[in-house]
């Protein structure tokens, strides 16, 4: 009978945005519980839907009001739903939250608590209004976003960990700029940039100095130089290209699609380099790699120490590519030598 039909999910979607708009705390709940209920048993196609009915109301909500519906977008995509289908709508929202939350310090300070009701609401926003000279709606949305941008950046970092997401993104530069300067306070602008500068399809030359060997690859995914270095030690010394001791196949699983931390430490192989001599900081991202000539040069040297860690991958959805395309041939090989200086003492300046 058709009044027994159940909705679906973008249906609920559509209501629940709905409730929000209209301050319906009940309705809200309810739609919300049978979002959860609807989501368990949806093919991607329908959770797509549902974010593409979830547009509208992601775009318009109050900042202040709408976490729930951003967080329902991280929900859809980490089910199965397009990364890209509301990756438009919540790259504007971010980016606005995270540039007005920027402001909020120098016109009210950063140990301000947050509001409980209307009333202590109201008061920070005249206290910010005040400050800055500005009207009560523009003094609303510098409150509003420093106080709650931190809970809509999730629904970025779910359709970012994914390589259709990042390749869609658009207004990155913007959200690169705003995540760079924001707050300590919100930390998750931290986790953002990183997935903002990973590189994808980028192409990497490395060099294992003592053989002078030369090898193009292409990566894509890599969240952070301890994930660089265990997959190029995976595909290197695991590939019998260069001599040394094979990465655990716990350790490469936590540096791809495995538990992230393994039993056990993992265990740097050897020390990189690039093209200048200045290490590569496992710490760092390849992205920091300087390009030389057009390509960013990694150059494989012993370990002056021991090296260890407990974390594989930063970013646990996140699927990377490490792929051999070619070892050089000598010829071409010298020409990629050349660009390389000389390997500094253990005890250079670093």
């Amino acid at each position: 009978m058709r009044w027994n039909r159940k909705r679906s999910v973008a249906e609920l979607c559509t209501a629940l945005g709905e409730a929000i708009d209209q301050h319906d705390e009940a309705a809200a709940h309810k739609n919300l519980k049978d979002i959860v209920k609807a989501v368990e048993r949806a093919a991607p196609a329908e959770l797509t839907e549902a974010l593409v009915a979830l547009r509208p109301a992601l775009a318009d909500v109050p900042l202040g009001n709408g976490a729930p519906l951003a967080a329902l977008a991280a929900g859809l995509v980490e089910a199965g739903g397009d990364p890209v289908a509301a990756l438009d709508v919540l790259a504007e929202r971010v980016a606005a939250g995270l540039e007005q939350a920027a402001r909020f310090p120098a016109l009210a300070g950063t140990d301000v608590a947050e509001p409980t009701d209307a009333e202590s609401a109201r008061a920070v926003v005249e206290q910010v209004a005040a400050a800055g000279g500005l009207d009560v709606d523009e003094a609303s949305l510098v409150t509003q976003s420093w106080f709650t941008v931190e809970e809509w950046i999730p629904a970025l970092l779910l359709p970012l960990q994914q390589k259709a997401g990042r390749a869609a993104l658009p207004q990155r530069q913007r959200l690169v700029e705003a995540a760079s300067v924001a707050p300590d306070r919100i930390g998750s602008a931290h986790w953002l940039l990183g997935l903002l500068l990973v590189l994808d399809d980028e192409p990497l030359v490395v060099v294992h100095r003592a053989t002078g060997t030369v090898f193009t690859l292409t990566i894509s995914g890599v969240g952070d130089n301890f994930q660089l270095h265990t997959l190029l030690a995976d595909t290197l010394i695991g590939g019998g290209h260069v001599p040394g001791t094979r990465p655990e196949p716990a350790w490469v699983a936590a540096a791809t699609d495995g538990p992230w931390q393994p039993d056990g430490p993992i265990r740097g192989q050897f020390n990189l380099v690039d093209a200048g001599g200045k290490w590569i900081w496992n710490e760092g991202r390849p992205v920091d790699i300087e390009p030389v000539a057009g390509r960013r040069i990694v150059v494989i040297d012993p370990a002056p120490y021991e090296r260890s860690w407990n974390i594989g991958r930063v970013y646990p959805l996140m699927r990377p590519e490490v792929r051999l395309d070619a070892v050089l041939p000598p010829h071409q090989a010298a020409d990629w030598l050349r660009l390389v200086s000389p390997a500094k003492s253990p005890g250079a300046d670093q």
